[in-house]
């Protein structure tokens, strides 16, 4: 059986600490923190960085160097026969793109998987690469597996506030006034390769509704037969909103009985342009294989 090494990104919100746990990879991201250079959960905690958001600290994303990606693969590829790597989403960044380009170069040996995911769905994928490895799925047939259920995973985001929204672009500054007036909670999704608005809450409690309304709908329709024999994966993410997000599994396991959920954080990359305070439900479709 050939030996698959899995690599991700720090955008999965998977820890250096988890990763030696499971037994993979994690490239950190890079930040840019006043035009310092940062390395996500190794010179950067989540609590350094959201103390630098809140103090609008400039605060700008990059993509690990086409050095970095290589170095890993090849310390890796003295071990292992393969590389599963699975960076965040190429709709959201080109990290994927240029890992795909760098891995013309391996003859194979480096399988490149872009399955439109980022957060606790890309974690998810990590867990499903390792169990396809587990079955004894060479790399290229993980990547068309994993590329394959691509689209069969959802999020939702409640965004507490409209600051980061309006920062980053992605809504005008008038809208983002009237928004704080009217005390306005976005719900944002993300279904594939973007961050769309998806509905607008005038509190927490009513945003939370709507998530879960979403997710029971995506339960009845899109993922009807997963949902019915118990083949989903359910999760609660939030960005520095630890207390929030343990009160909102409770509120969700109550909804979706005998479902395991997860807690965890949203990637620093989200964070970048929604802020602190965020609640997020995520699911996908366990895979078949």
């Amino acid at each position: 059986m050939s030996k698959i090494a899995v690599v991700t990104d720090s955008n999965s919100g998977i820890t250096q600490k988890e990763s030696a746990v499971l037994g993979i990879q994690v490239i950190p991201m890079p930040f840019f923190i006043n035009q310092d250079l940062h390395y996500e959960d190794i010179d950067l905690t989540q609590e350094e960085f959201y103390k630098n958001l809140q103090e609008d600290i400039e605060i700008s994303t990059s993509q690990p160097t086409p050095a970095d990606i290589i170095e890993v693969w090849d310390e890796l590829l003295k071990e292992h026969d393969e590389v599963v790597h699975i960076p965040m989403s190429s709709g959201l960044s080109t990290s994927c793109e240029t890992a795909m380009g760098l891995a013309k170069e391996y003859d194979g040996k480096v399988q490149v998987v872009n399955n439109q995911r980022i957060s606790v769905t890309l974690k998810q994928s990590v867990k499903d690469a390792l169990e396809l490895a587990a079955a004894g799925k060479r790399a290229a047939e993980i990547k068309e597996i994993l590329e394959r259920e691509k689209f069969e995973s959802t999020i939702y985001i409640m965004v507490d506030t409209l600051k980061y929204l309006k920062k980053g672009g992605r809504i005008t500054s008038a809208a983002a006034m009237i928004g704080t007036v009217l005390k306005l909670k976005p719900v944002l999704q993300i279904q594939g390769e973007k961050l769309d608005a998806f509905a607008k809450a005038r509190s927490q409690k009513q945003a939370k509704k709507i998530m879960i309304d979403a997710i029971r709908n995506d339960f009845e329709t899109k993922f009807l037969d997963a949902a019915e024999k118990g083949d989903m994966h359910l999760a609660i993410a939030h960005t520095a909103n630890t207390e929030e997000a343990f009160v909102f599994s409770k509120e969700l396991a109550e909804s979706f009985p005998g479902l395991d959920i997860t807690l965890d954080p949203l990637s620093l990359s989200i964070a970048c342009h929604i802020g602190p305070g965020s609640l997020a439900i995520a699911c996908s479709k366990k895979i078949e294989y």
